[in-house]
């Protein structure tokens, strides 16, 4: 039992946690104007976050918070959509998953970015307890740029629901700093 515990906690990465959905826009998805309802597109991404929160921690996952979304561009009915996550910065016993949205155009084949978000997640124990999770490894020159801005993020975060002093932010203070 001991050493499938030191194997959880292996670092991994951010490409060992890809997961991609790829999925069609049906008329019971659209809005009046025939546009992919806001609300089914969160629950696809949150759907895909999760797969990547789960196969980088191994564990149990529940979403925390919904940090980020950029809604770009509509996605309208009979859209191919894809939705790609990885968790791009690992901390104690949550992780910061980033999500891109493409559209496929259907003449030409060529894939669009149409949306953006962040969630974040919590490895869970089968009580709902929260465990450490490993690592992660930015490997690319984007999952080192997310990597570094998540811990940003996580900070603001903290920062702004007055669970961390704006003095302790560093990262926060680094932007600001000559």
């Amino acid at each position: 039992m001991h050493d499938i515990n030191i194997q959880f906690m292996e670092p991994r990465t951010a490409s060992q946690s890809k997961s991609i959905m790829t999925d069609l826009v049906l008329p019971s998805e659209t809005n009046p104007i025939n546009n992919l309802f806001g609300g089914e597109l969160l629950a696809r991404m949150d759907r895909c976050a999760s797969i990547a929160a789960r196969r980088h921690s191994r564990r149990i996952v529940v979403t925390a918070s919904v940090n980020h979304v950029a809604f770009n561009h509509s996605i309208p009915l009979g859209s191919v959509v894809t939705v790609e996550a990885k968790v791009s910065r690992a901390f104690s016993s949550s992780m910061e998953v980033y999500l891109d949205v493409w559209i496929e155009d259907r003449e030409s084949g060529e894939c669009i970015k149409a949306n953006e978000a962040i969630y974040t997640f919590v490895a869970v124990d089968e009580r709902g307890r929260p465990v450490k999770v490993p690592q992660l490894i930015p490997e690319t020159d984007l999952e080192k740029e997310r990597f570094e801005g998540a811990l940003r993020r996580k900070q603001l975060s903290l920062v702004l629901a007055k669970k961390m002093k704006p003095s302790e932010a560093t990262e926060l203070k680094a932007l600001f700093e000559d």
